[in-house]
């Protein structure tokens, strides 16, 4: 017993004497690498042959000698020199001589410049009501885009709430849609990525110059278009000198109005509606159990650009201060920046970069200099606005160069691997700097500029955060591979992985998420409201959340309704989905019909054990596209052909679309979502070769050499990887088909079917086509600078390799040349459904009727599609399978045009009893003749009969015929 004391002791003395040495001992300073490219004569220096030349930066450094032009030139918008697309309008809005630019448009205006100098341009403008989807234009001077950002110009939208905010029957706030508010507003055009914080600035030279805008996406109103002199911000010192002395009452000085986040008048996003926050006791209005909406920001509002405006009234002229309630628990070790406009303006330059560090609580922040003193903005008596915008602030720059240096990273790759190819003899030495000087030249340059941005970013974050480990391990590998060009084969593909992690490590910076809880305005005398949540307060929250969590019902969704006066909808896909869903339910059917929905969000794997007990749904959203016929063959879901307007529902839809759910005369299921295959493609890369995009396989396989000459290769979907698109794709172009008409056996081994198995295998086999890659990553970095893939990669790309934006496009697949000289380009499609299960009741069967109909409506299917966008970003962006909706959703006109006439190809193919086996065996018999080489002909015969024994086998079990 004494000796467990004493080792307690001892324990305890050891603790002592750590916490001791960890307090005297100085923290070690954060290292820093200014002695790796200090006395570096240029690190803007480029290497011929790699990098770009039209970037801003570049432009900027090409005029560097030019002047600040001083006066701003009004450019009389009527007076246009060409335009198309375009019609003056007389009056709109309260405004005369307005000019409204179609979608299609392109307008040219003739411009004398007194003096030569660089110049930013300010538009205002009407967001015509179409889309809802930011309005792009592309800006021309002297028929030349300047830089790459002026292809780009986008301007936002206005949006508000659709209603005040409502509950359900279980005491939740619902949030109401978000809805277009056109107006006339305002913009600078500026850095879309929101690296450079402040607008673009373009040289003109004296005497005549012609500027043009094109239109990329939607149509706008413009009323007035300048070209303005550049004027500095002025400092809050200079502010303060040209505002007025006032005498301050005691209205003023000890005014305090809080407004509360979750409260904006007006946002540049449907996706910045108020939100709700249940972790802290100090979130105002707090519920621990309900749903509060109480809070504003949030993850949406991450993106440079996008802004939130409150709306306040102040009792008297004067001087008041500004205090924000806010949360950055996104991004830990770097901060989210906002700058503040009153009544739209900047007010001074100290404003322009509020920033918030990260933390797990709410923070209030008082808007004051380096010392602490408050900041006292002047304000006249009456409304005012409050806008908060994101900006990366000097974070932006750095970005930026990160960037740059991705592109070029990306080319020296690609240079090596013309060389080595993607898979070197690591025993081999290519000898690599005596054949491309140059790259190791490139390599040491970059290790440099990577070292410095990395100190850039530890002193702006005011620590080392992980995501500068990315940018580190790059510059060090870099600098070791310089210094031993030897090792490069050996380390090729780990320096690949790192260029993708610095690209990833780019979006994650460039998104500056923040919650804002409430935002005080005060007189000079007054405080805003105490923040610091004690510890009592976070112990009675946690253990109320714990009890709330045994009580409360997660998976049932807004209004809940008796299950016998319901329809009962369940969803799989997740809760965002079916949040929204049920919103528009409540709001929009139910309020229009007068049926009450309850909506469920179960695991995908519930439905069918749900079914076969009897405790099914009667609507179930969103399955795969084979369910329909699975439950049909188990009479377990209902055949829409039996109601009379069936057709009319379907006449929104690609026959393509529906063709899985027929089955033996009926159709048991309505089409949701429908994707297929596009053909993308590195522009600068196809230049580069010589090469024309091909619209045929046959010229894809002519230009295969070309690019596989410089180690470069081209992406087909495989059946290694389980997706059969592709060979589906051939076999309908070869004029074959998977089953027979009635569905009662395969038919591919018909010789269309063996003819497009041959080509299909022959593509691995003799081209060496990969059949395993990462499609997304080695088309940034172009290793793959050909590609067919799903339509929806393009909103990734758009998203996640922001460094090759312009450098790439997208078109129709490759096809197949018919006897009459036509090209077939069938491709097949992917589709997800909803089903109605089957109904005992009629006047229920009706009821679910109606709300299928609702729900695949193409109204109905715009706003979910449009919501979904605005809480996930377009790189979620809804692939709906209704042809009206699809056109009223956020692609361009030449996009939409593109992915139109593909559809127009689409086939979709039946779903037969044991037709799981059609896919498996189809897979294995690819898989046999690439990895073993075995004959393509006999390979594909030996497992089509295969698949046909076991569709006659299942058709037996459900009594089917099977002659």
């Amino acid at each position: 017993m004494k000796f467990i004391r004493n080792k307690k002791v001892i324990g305890i003395i050891l603790i002592l004497v750590a916490v001791l040495i960890l307090l005297l001992i100085p923290n070690k300073d954060i290292e820093t690498f200014s002695h790796k490219y200090e006395g570096i004569d240029d690190l803007k220096a480029e290497v011929v042959g790699i990098g770009r030349d039209n970037t801003y930066m570049k432009y900027l450094d090409n005029h560097t000698d030019a002047s600040l032009a001083t006066q701003d030139i009004p450019v009389n918008i009527t007076k246009y020199s060409y335009a198309e697309g375009v019609e003056i309008l007389q009056y709109h809005e309260g405004v005369q001589n307005v000019l409204h630019t179609l979608e299609d448009s392109y307008v040219e205006w003739q411009v004398d410049i007194p003096e030569s100098g660089l110049y930013q341009v300010y538009m205002e403008y009407y967001p015509v009501e179409s889309r809802g989807v930011d309005i792009e234009r592309k800006f021309y001077i002297n028929g030349n885009i300047p830089f790459v950002g002026a292809d780009t110009l986008t301007f936002t939208r206005l949006w508000t709430d659709r209603s005040e905010v409502k509950q359900d029957n279980q005491g939740n706030d619902i949030r109401p849609g978000q809805i277009e508010m056109p107006n006339w507003t305002e913009a600078y055009f500026k850095d879309y990525m929101g690296y450079f914080a402040e607008p673009y600035m373009f040289f003109l030279e004296k005497g005549r110059n012609t500027i043009a805008l094109e239109a990329v996406n939607e149509p706008i109103i413009i009323k007035t278009l300048t070209l303005c002199g550049i004027k500095e911000r002025p400092t809050y010192t200079e502010y303060r000198k040209q505002t007025p002395e006032v005498a301050l009452s005691d209205i003023s000085s000890n005014y305090k109005k809080v407004i509360q986040g979750e409260d904006s008048y007006v946002r540049s996003s449907p996706s910045l509606y108020a939100t709700f926050d249940r972790s802290s006791a100090k979130t105002e209005p707090y519920s621990v159990a309900k749903i509060r909406l109480n809070m504003g920001g949030g993850y949406s509002w991450r993106v440079p650009g996008q802004w939130i405006e409150w709306k306040f009234d102040v009792p008297e002229d004067g001087y008041y201060k500004i205090s924000i309630k806010g949360r950055q628990n996104y991004q830990r070790g770097f901060v989210s920046n906002r700058s503040l406009y009153i009544d739209g303006v900047i007010p001074f330059e100290e404003v322009k970069d509020i920033s918030f560090k990260y933390s797990n609580e709410w923070e209030g922040m008082t808007l004051a200099d380096e010392k602490g003193v408050p900041y006292e903005f002047y304000l006249s008596k009456g409304e005012h606005s409050l806008r908060l915008e994101v900006t990366l602030g000097s974070l932006g720059q750095i970005l930026n160069e990160l960037e740059d240096i991705i592109y070029r990273l990306n080319a020296i790759y690609r240079k090596i691997i013309v060389l080595t190819g993607t898979n070197p003899d690591r025993y081999r030495d290519y000898n690599i700097h005596k054949v491309y000087p140059e790259v190791i030249t490139a390599m040491d340059l970059e290790s440099k500029r990577l070292y410095k941005l990395v100190d850039e970013m530890v002193t702006y974050a005011g620590e080392k955060a992980s995501q500068v480990s990315t940018a580190q391990t790059l510059a060090e590998q870099l600098e070791k591979l310089v210094k031993r060009p030897d090792k490069i084969p050996k380390t090729l593909a780990n320096f690949k992985s790192n260029i993708s992690s610095l690209g990833t490590t780019v979006l994650t910076l460039s998104e500056s998420p923040l919650d804002i809880d409430s935002i005080t305005i005060t007189g000079l005398n007054a405080e805003p409201d105490p923040v610091h949540e004690t510890f009592l307060a976070k112990f009675v929250h946690e253990v109320k959340s714990f009890i709330t969590s045994f009580i409360m019902d997660y998976d049932s969704v807004g209004d809940v309704y008796d299950k016998d006066e319901a329809v009962e909808v369940w969803i799989t896909t997740g809760r965002d989905q079916s949040t929204v869903i049920k919103t528009m339910i409540d709001d929009s059917f139910t309020h229009q019909t007068g049926i009450k929905v309850n909506v469920k969000l179960i695991e995908a794997g519930t439905l069918l054990n749900a079914v076969i007990a009897g405790t099914g749904p009667d609507i179930a959203l969103s399955l795969g596209q084979g369910e329909p016929v699975n439950y049909a063959l188990r009479n377990a879901v209902e055949d829409i052909t039996q109601f009379e307007d069936y057709k009319d529902v379907l006449a929104e839809f690609h026959y393509s679309s529906y063709e899985p759910f027929k089955f033996e005369g009926g159709i048991y299921g309505v089409p949701e979502t429908q994707s297929f295959n596009l053909l993308f493609y590195r522009t600068d890369i196809m230049e580069e070769l010589g090469l024309d995009v091909p619209q045929t396989w046959d010229e894809l396989i002519d230009i295969l050499p070309t690019i596989q000459q410089n180690n470069m290769n081209v992406a087909v979907p495989s059946a290694v990887s389980n997706d059969l698109s592709a060979y589906y794709s051939m076999l309908y172009q070869s004029g074959g088909s998977l089953y027979d008409d009635e569905g009662k056996s395969t038919v591919i081994d018909s010789e269309s079917g063996v003819k497009a198995f041959e080509l299909y295998t022959k593509l691995y086999n003799q081209y060496s086509l990969p059949t395993v890659f990462d499609f997304v990553n080695r088309f940034r970095s172009g290793e793959i600078p050909l590609g067919i893939q799903n339509y929806g990669t393009y909103n990734t790309l758009v998203v996640f390799a922001p460094e090759i934006r312009g450098l790439w496009d997208f078109t129709l697949l490759p096809g197949t040349v018919q006897p009459d000289g036509n090209i077939d380009r069938s491709g097949i499609s992917g589709v997800t459904c909803s089903i109605m299960l089957k109904q005992k009741d009629d006047a229920k069967k009706q009821k679910a009727w109606e709300f299928l109909k609702w729900w695949v409506s193409a109204d109905t299917q715009v706003r979910f599609g449009r919501e979904m966008e605005s809480i996930l970003g377009a790189s979620a962006r809804y692939a709906t399978a209704n042809l009206v909706a699809f056109e009223q959703l956020a692609w361009s006109s030449r996009q939409m045009e593109a992915i139109k006439e593909q559809w127009q190809w689409t086939k979709g193919f039946k779903e037969v009893a044991g037709g799981y086996y059609t896919s498996r065996h189809v897979t294995n018999a690819i898989r046999k003749v690439i990895n073993q080489n075995t004959e393509a002909r006999e390979t594909l015969l030996d497992y089509s009969r295969k698949i046909n024994e076991e569709i006659s086998k299942k058709r037996l079990e459900f009594g089917l015929d099977i002659h």
